[in-house]
């Protein structure tokens, strides 16, 4: 119980701090506050990613549209969602869906790093067994990559990892970025 009321309070202080910091980088682009709205759309870039696995009677589809807002040429702020399915013959199939806010920085232009919360749903029904199960996965990642054009190679860390309560099996992730 402990830990889970820790989890609430640092998954707070998260947003809260998120809210703060990005409310401080507005404040100080909100000099052009007469340019006309069409400038919002110039920075403006969309991308996502599409996942494909298969083997010996399994399958995982995922596709994650996603937009960023570039507020300067340093820092980037989005949204994606998260649609996916995975089945395993004869065992179980799983449908995810969800949803993630990012926070994207550049110190240099080939450095990208990131903070990313997600939270997916996942739901089992496991065949033969009349047994199904749904939950709510909750993952807040630290990201650091290479970034050449509009596309970033790198990895994320999920500081929320539970082992026994996940729908990933690693807190540490590889990613390819890509926006338009």
């Amino acid at each position: 119980m402990k830990k889970r009321r820790f989890l609430i309070i640092l998954k707070s202080i998260f947003i809260v701090s998120f809210l703060l910091f990005f409310n401080g980088v507005f404040a100080q682009e909100q000099k052009n506050v007469s340019a006309p709205q069409k400038d919002f759309w110039k920075n403006v870039q969309f991308g996502g990613g599409v996942g494909l696995g298969f083997g010996t009677g399994y399958t995982d589809i995922t596709i994650s549209p996603s937009a960023i807002y570039n507020v300067n040429e340093t820092v980037s702020i989005g949204t994606a969602l998260q649609f996916g399915s995975i089945s395993s013959k004869n065992k179980y199939t799983t449908t995810l869906y969800g949803g993630s806010l990012i926070g994207l920085v550049n110190p240099i232009p080939e450095i990208q790093l990131s903070v990313e919360i997600e939270e997916i749903n996942a739901s089992t029904n496991y065949i033969g067994d009349n047994l199904s199960t749904s939950f709510w996965n909750t993952a807040l990642y630290l990201g650091a990559g290479y970034r050449s054009g509009n596309v970033t190679i790198g990895g994320r860390y999920d500081v929320l990892y539970n082992a026994n309560n996940s729908i990933y099996s690693d807190a540490f992730m590889p990613f390819v970025r890509v926006y338009f």
